[in-house]
């Protein structure tokens, strides 16, 4: 079975689940049953659609991926508040039938009375006398063959009280779960395209020379430019980066999500950027998915120096400092993979050395030569709360400035997005980093 059969299945079991728990459990008219999951299947097929449409001119995969990645936000946030409302229902439903059984009922009543009960006790309860005379003949009639009456029918409303109790609460479930995942996916699009943050933080490196104190770098990742994502971000990101002054620009990945050519006018803004010794980028995954040699093409043409398994030496205040970039780890399905050795080896261990890797899990070859600081993406930050979880899962950093096998590495939450336009707890940013001698 193919990945897209086992997508397209996974896919339409989600959405039954969902018409199950929002409409199936909820609606009694049938017509509006009818409407609705045929409204569910529809959506169900535009997952895939929206994913197919990656191959066409962007100017037409807009139009299909606004609706389609918005849905996939929505329809992500109402599956995890479905099932963790899945818990809290079916306890409150165990209670209402455990209530349902403890009560009295008519039915019971009546049986005990058929089943021999002494007219002595008639006599003691007249009222239940009078409620056994008030059945209709029918209810008491006894049976041609002999034996006991059959039992008086449930008061009216009997059983329906609970069922109706259990449609409430299922009801309740739903619309809780609707605010819920319109609510979070509502605030995931406004952070999304909200201006990023800057995110300033001194890092030491013992081997800076003390005349290279104060080396700003300026650190961006995941642009992910493409339907969604244009030159109106894009040159905002410019215009915040050169507000911060810094010595060095970094683009460490992930900066398109199409190919490069198709979104070229929207790349535009970067030729502006401005620093005191340029700007230098690496590749991410997303640049081998749409194809690394025209994006290298553009890039450079941008302005940008890319640093395909190499180095180059930074100068500041008269102190160098080996400034090195790596491919991702993606570029060895397309026979262009990471050469740690090649951009790393024979180096003078006396001077710092900055490695830009798009995946924080880099770091790992990183530190094996050596590397003060690596500086990374990829991450997004979780991008949608709770994907950090995933995220954590296969990187050992998900952002900010840690320190893996001795060497540190700093990830930034980057400033664009992937998929739903969204941003769940972790904001876009633009970071500057100013390396400190220790």
């Amino acid at each position: 079975m193919g990945f897209a059969t086992v997508a397209l299945l996974i896919t339409g079991l989600i959405h039954l689940y969902l018409w199950r728990r929002l409409v199936g459990d909820t609606v009694t008219n049938r017509r509006l049953r009818r409407l609705t999951a045929a409204a569910a299947a529809g959506l169900a097929v535009l997952i895939p659609a929206t994913l197919a449409a990656a191959a066409l001119p962007v100017r037409y995969e807009r139009w299909v991926a606004w609706p389609g990645f918005v849905w996939l936000g929505v329809m992500f946030y109402l599956l995890v508040a479905l099932l963790v409302l899945e818990v809290p229902v079916l306890v409150a439903g165990l209670v209402l039938r455990l209530r349902a059984r403890a009560r009295p009922s008519v039915r019971t009543a009546a049986g005990a009375a058929a089943a021999g009960a002494p007219v002595a006790d008639r006599a003691l309860a007249p009222e239940k006398a009078r409620a056994t005379e008030a059945a209709p003949a029918a209810a008491r009639r006894v049976p041609a063959g002999g034996g006991a009456p059959p039992p008086a029918p449930p008061a009216a409303g009997e059983d329906d009280a609970d069922p109706g109790r259990r449609l409430l609460l299922r009801r309740g479930a739903a619309i809780a779960a609707g605010l819920i995942a319109t609510g979070a996916a509502g605030w995931g699009v406004h952070r999304a395209y909200r201006p990023p943050t800057v995110h300033r933080l001194d890092v030491p490196l013992p081997r800076l020379d003390p005349r290279a104190d104060g080396l700003r770098v300026a650190v961006v990742a995941d642009l992910h430019v493409g339907p969604l994502y244009g030159g109106r971000q894009v040159a905002r990101v410019v215009e915040i980066v050169n507000s911060l002054d810094a010595d060095l620009v970094t683009v460490v990945g992930d900066m398109v999500t199409s190919e490069a050519g198709e979104v070229r006018d929207a790349l535009a803004p970067l030729r502006h950027l401005r620093s005191r010794y340029g700007g230098y980028a690496v590749t991410g995954n997303h640049e081998y998915y749409t194809g690394h040699e025209e994006w290298v093409d553009v890039a450079e043409e941008l302005g940008l120096r890319v640093l395909r398994n190499e180095r180059v030496e930074i100068v500041h205040g008269g102190a160098a400092v080996d400034l090195a970039g790596v491919n991702d780890v993606e570029g060895g399905r397309h026979g262009d993979p990471p050469d740690f050795a090649a951009a790393l080896g024979d180096r003078d261990p006396s001077r710092p050395a900055v490695l830009l890797a798009h995946q924080p899990v880099q770091v790992r070859q990183a530190a094996a030569y050596g590397v003060d600081l690596q500086l990374s993406g990829h991450t997004h930050g979780g991008q949608v709360f709770p994907f950090h979880l995933l995220v954590r899962s296969e990187q050992p950093v998900l952002a900010g400035l840690a320190e893996v096998d001795g060497t540190r590495v700093y990830v930034t939450r980057g400033t664009g997005f992937w998929g739903p336009p969204m941003r769940v707890g972790a904001d876009p940013e633009v970071s500057l980093l100013v390396l400190r001698s220790a």
